[in-house]
C-alpha cells in the first residue's frame, strides 16, 4: 500500500507540473494582441487571408479564459494543432521524431549508466590503484569534452574510416527498428557514445564517491563481521546504499538531456525532436514550438516519475514521505 500511495502522489504532482508548464505556455504566447499570435502562429510569409482563418479557428478574439480552457481541452486531447508552413499537423509530426529521440535518449541513458556504474564502483573497490587514476584522468577528459567536439571526432575518426575500408555498418542519419536491431544499433553507436561519454564521467565520480562514504559505514562493518565476502558485501549491501544519490542525480539529468539531444542529432543527422524544434526556431514555426514544449515537459514528468520509483525500491522511507 505504501508503494501504491507513493506511486499516485508522484503522478498527481506529475499532473500539476504539467498543467503548470501548460498554463505557462498559453500565457507566453497566447496573451499579446490578437494580431500578432495569429501572426506568429502563421509563420513568416503568411497572407492576411491565413492569418484571419488562424484567428476564426482558434477563437482568438474570444475572451482569454475561454481561450485557455479551449486551449487546455485542446492539450489534454493531444490536439497541438497545425503547422501553418508545412500544413502537418504538429502531432503527426512530433510522433514521427519521437522515436528517433527516445532511441537516442535510451540508449544513451543506458549506455552511461553501465559505464559510470561499473567504473565508479571498480574505483571505489580499488581506490588509488592504477585503475582508479587512470579513471580518474579519464572522468576529468570526459567533463571537459563538449559533444558536439567529440561527435565530430567520431565521425572523422570511426566513420569514415571504417566506410572508406568498407566497412558500412556503423552509419549516420536515423533507421528505424523496423529495418532491424543490427541496422538500428549500427546507426545509433556513435550518437550514444557521444552523449553518454560526457554523463558517464558524472556518474564515475558520483558513484565512487557515493561506495567510498558507504564502506566506511556501521552496517558495512557488521556485514564484514558475520564472514561475507567482499564482493557481497559491496554488490548486496554497499552499492544499494551508494545508488540513492546516483538515483536522484538521473531524475536531475533527464530534465537536462533534451538540450544534449539537440547538439547530438545536428551533429549526425537525426530528425529527432532536437533536430525539429531547432528548425521550427529557424523558421518561426510557432505551433511545432508549442507542441515541443509541451511533449518535452511531459517526458521529463514521466522520466523522473521512474526515476522516483527507482528510488523508493533503493531507499523505502522515501515512501512515507
Amino acid at each position: 500500500m505504501g508503494m501504491a500511495r507513493f506511486l499516485i502522489r508522484r503522478i498527481l504532482t506529475g499532473i500539476v507540473v504539467l498543467w503548470i508548464v501548460s498554463t505557462g505556455t498559453f500565457l507566453l504566447f497566447f496573451t499579446r494582441p490578437v494580431a500578432v499570435v495569429a501572426r506568429e502562429l502563421a509563420g513568416r510569409g503568411a497572407t492576411p487571408q491565413v492569418i484571419t482563418e488562424i484567428i476564426r479557428n482558434l477563437g482568438l478574439n474570444q475572451p482569454l479564459r475561454v481561450q485557455y480552457w479551449q486551449f487546455l481541452d485542446r492539450t489534454v486531447h493531444l490536439n497541438l494543432g497545425t503547422s501553418y508552413l508545412t500544413g502537418v499537423p504538429v502531432k503527426t509530426s512530433l510522433a514521427q521524431d519521437l522515436p528517433i529521440t527516445a532511441s537516442v535518449v535510451v540508449g544513451g541513458t543506458v549506455l552511461w549508466l553501465i559505464v559510470g556504474l561499473g567504473v565508479g564502483v571498480l574505483s571505489a573497490t580499488r581506490a588509488r590503484s592504477l585503475f582508479d587514476r587512470v579513471a580518474t584522468v579519464g572522468v576529468l577528459a570526459g567533463l571537459s569534452m563538449p559533444a558536439f567536439v567529440l561527435g565530430e571526432l567520431l565521425i572523422i575518426g570511426v566513420f569514415l574510416p571504417l566506410n572508406e575500408h568498407g566497412i558500412s555498418w556503423i552509419q549516420t542519419g536515423y533507421a528505424g527498428l523496423s529495418t532491424g536491431v543490427v541496422p538500428w544499433v549500427g546507426h545509433m553507436i556513435l550518437p550514444w557514445i557521444t552523449l553518454a561519454t560526457i554523463q558517464a564521467a558524472v556518474y564515475t565520480r558520483l558513484s565512487r564517491g557515493s561506495l567510498l562514504d558507504t564502506m566506511g559505514e556501521d552496517f558495512i562493518r557488521t556485514a564484514r563481521s558475520k564472514g561475507l565476502s567482499e564482493r557481497r558485501v559491496v554488490l548486496r549491501h554497499g552499492l544499494r546504499a551508494a545508488l540513492t544519490p546516483v538515483v536522484s542525480q538521473l531524475g536531475v539529468d533527464i530534465g537536462a538531456l533534451l538540450g544534449g539531444v539537440i547538439v547530438v542529432e545536428q551533429v549526425f543527422g537525426l530528425p529527432g525532436l532536437g533536430f525539429e524544434s531547432l528548425q521550427a526556431i529557424n523558421t518561426g514555426n510557432l505551433p511545432v514550438i508549442i507542441g515541443f514544449v509541451l511533449v518535452a515537459s511531459a517526458f521529463v514528468v514521466v522520466a523522473n516519475i521512474v526515476v522516483d520509483m527507482a528510488y523508493a525500491l533503493l531507499d523505502p522511507r522515501v515512501r512515507i514521505m
